[in-house]
């Protein structure tokens, strides 16, 4: 979905447009419903690991994934990677094929039969949550914790894609940030079974941008994010500049960003996400920061997935 988020998203006061959307986020509602008691579920004769999300955009799901994918080798498990193919959102898919195996394909079931065929042993969703046309063995939900559910309303009149009772069909909830009480209360209201775990965020290669000058640019879903990790990291930002998530870039568009680092002596920054967009020629000019997803008490996530595979 290419936009930029609307403010109001995340705030909690009342708006003109939340009251003007507020009906078809309704719609939405009763699409959701009707899907989920229609749907017709394919059950995998392997373990389907689904790393999904309630908030649109934003919360750390192909990282942990990709965590997933380590742990599933460490446990002698042959994973894969199951993706829904969205032609011009190619960015998540060309991370994950960097790590393993990938499949992907229009429909979810035909790429997961795909993987099957081929003796894979446990199928990891990078989304899919809201797709019912596949039974999963273990769903994992991701939050970050500065959004949480901003204001708490279905698109289009907030940023959720479901309700937050949607939690009672989640095992796991993977919140990126610190711990917050209050958040771990709304989600056990909503489903008393389910384990919380925490994860942050640790750059790997910071050090090659301390001392610098850096304008950052991001078309992620909170670009807010990836500026704050730098910032908290006392990387001397210049400049930053958002995006909508998954944007493409135009040759000018770069050209522009490169012109201006060089004009002010900067190092041009943006996430690994946005790496992946950009042509070969402008990436000469721009560099990335590479981020590693951090467990908190990884042994017990480790031990909870053993159960699952």
């Amino acid at each position: 979905m290419k936009f930029l988020k609307p403010k109001f998203w995340d705030n909690n006061q009342i708006s003109i447009y939340l009251i003007f959307l507020f009906p078809f986020s309704l719609i939405v509602k009763i699409f959701n419903f009707i899907k989920s008691h229609t749907s017709k579920s394919y059950k995998s004769s392997i373990p389907v690991i689904c790393v999904g999300n309630i908030y649109l955009g934003g919360t750390g799901k192909t990282p942990l994934c990709a965590e997933l994918f380590f742990i599933i080798k460490n446990l002698n498990k042959e994973p894969v990677f199951i993706k829904k193919e969205y032609k011009n959102f190619q960015d998540e898919t060309k991370i994950l094929k960097e790590i393993g195996t990938t499949y992907e394909s229009p429909k979810r079931i035909n790429a997961l039969k795909k993987a099957i065929q081929n003796n894979f042993q446990v199928a990891i969703l990078d989304d899919g949550f809201q797709d019912f046309t596949l039974k999963k063995d273990l769903s994992i939900i991701c939050f970050n914790e500065r959004q949480w559910i901003g204001n708490g309303h279905v698109i289009p009149s907030g940023p959720l894609r479901e309700s937050l009772s949607a939690l009672n069909r989640a095992n796991f909830v993977v919140i990126n940030g610190k711990r917050n009480i209050n958040i771990e209360n709304k989600i056990l209201k909503n489903n008393k079974l389910i384990k919380i775990f925490y994860s942050t965020y640790s750059p790997e290669n910071i050090d090659s941008f301390k001392n610098k000058k850096i304008i950052c640019f991001a078309g992620i879903g909170n670009p807010s994010n990836f500026f704050d990790l730098l910032h908290e990291n006392k990387i001397n930002v210049f400049k930053q500049i958002s995006f909508p998530d998954h944007y493409n870039y135009s040759p000018t568009e770069l050209n522009s960003l490169i012109k201006e680092a060089n004009e002010n002596n900067a190092t041009l920054l943006t996430t690994e996400k946005d790496y992946f967009r950009i042509d070969e020629e402008s990436k000469k000019n721009i560099k990335y920061l590479k981020i590693k997803l951090e467990l908190e008490n990884k042994k017990q996530f480790i031990e909870e997935i053993k159960k699952f595979i």
